[in-house]
């Protein structure tokens, strides 16, 4: 089979998601297990998203709006924009793929880090594009090394802000210098799946740089915060004549009628969101204190994660948790040997978590 394959195929390394509850539950034999493997919002969807899920139900016979009408609507009420500004994905992984195929030529690279979210580099890879990293400094986003690997042939720069799995972020300080020394034609895409959970005062004020006029390109998503990951929704800001040429490139009715219906809904919970954010923030503040009553280093976080150094093989600790019905990621796929990456859950389970990992580091000592 190997002769009719396209040759890029063969460097593509697959994403490893977050293990599923289920099977670990059958893989295992246990009764009870928590996720805190993938950034998912630990208090469930918005309860305005569910009930609207539930009065949609009935409609799932046809197919959805394939321009997203009412939510790029809604979208743009919420940023001061217009519909026009907004492209609609199957989650931001979508976008980024339209993203790439509408920009880069055979010929053209794009620039971002070390440990950061895979997928640049893996549609990069299937798409056989190039892709040049420059190392985390003090895990962040290094944008001085950065702007020396950017050559005549790169098109796009990712910046993933606040950063997977890091939890760091770059400052409106330093991404409003490398914006100025940027060449014209390159195009910036922010990730900011986990702008909610910011609580620092020199994040940057991303819309602005589009309201500029300069080319940049924001990706948010409904997985985390809003609690949707399931639904699969996200969603691209740009210039208008950019957006208009991702359009192009997505697949017709991309996103589904019930995502369509449950992003409608959640962007209208404010409540939600709101103690969302202020249940996460203070349930990190909790598990910093037992990390280091633990004498375990972490990662200061402004997500909705954090990246724990746990003083031996990541792989070997997450095997060791699991067994205990506890999903976390290991950080091998990284580059990080001796880390794992924790999500921010409910109390319960951060004390589950905790008192399992103490468990844990004591048998391997």
């Amino acid at each position: 089979m190997k002769e009719i394959i396209r040759k890029s195929v063969f460097k593509v390394s697959p994403y490893v998601a977050g293990k599923p509850i289920e099977e670990t539950k059958r893989q295992l034999g246990l009764k009870e297990v928590i996720k805190l493997a993938s950034n998912e919002n630990a208090y469930g969807p918005s309860p305005k998203a569910l009930s609207a899920l539930k009065k949609s139900l009935s409609m799932i016979n046809r197919y959805p709006d394939a321009q997203g009408f009412y939510l790029k609507r809604r979208l743009a009420k919420e940023f001061g924009l217009v519909a026009e500004n907004f492209v609609l994905g199957n989650g931001s992984d979508e976008l980024i793929d339209v993203v790439m195929k509408t920009l880069l030529e055979p010929d053209e690279n794009i620039v971002t880090s070390e440990a950061t979210f895979l997928e640049y580099e893996i549609i990069a890879q299937v798409l056989d594009r190039q892709v040049k990293k420059a190392p985390l400094r003090y895990f962040k986003y290094d944008l001085g090394a950065m702007l020396k690997l950017v050559d005549k042939k790169t098109k796009i720069v990712f910046i993933a802000n606040p950063n997977n799995p890091t939890g760091t972020y770059v400052t409106k300080f330093e991404l409003a210098d490398f914006l100025d020394a940027l060449p014209e034609k390159v195009v910036v895409v922010l990730d900011e799946a986990y702008d909610t959970f910011i609580d620092v005062d020199d994040y940057p004020d991303s819309l602005s740089y589009l309201r500029r006029r300069k080319k940049v390109v924001i990706l948010r998503t409904f997985s985390k915060a809003y609690g949707l990951a399931g639904l699969r929704l996200g969603y691209c800001i740009a210039p208008q004549e950019l957006a208009a040429y991702f359009e192009r490139m997505r697949q017709p009715f991309n996103v589904n009628l019930l995502a369509q219906v449950a992003g409608l809904a959640a962007l209208d919970d404010r409540d939600f969101l709101k103690k969302t954010r202020r249940l996460t923030l203070v349930e990190k503040d909790f598990i910093y204190r037992e990390l280091s009553k633990l004498g375990l280093a972490y990662v200061p976080s402004v997500a909705n994660f954090i990246l724990v150094d746990v003083e031996r093989n990541g792989v070997d600790v997450f095997k060791a948790l699991l067994k205990f019905g506890v999903i976390v990621r290991d950080m091998q796929q990284y580059g990080f040997k001796n880390f794992i990456r924790v999500t921010i859950g409910t109390r319960n389970e951060n004390e589950r978590f905790i008192r399992v990992l103490r468990k844990v580091l004591k048998e391997k000592k």
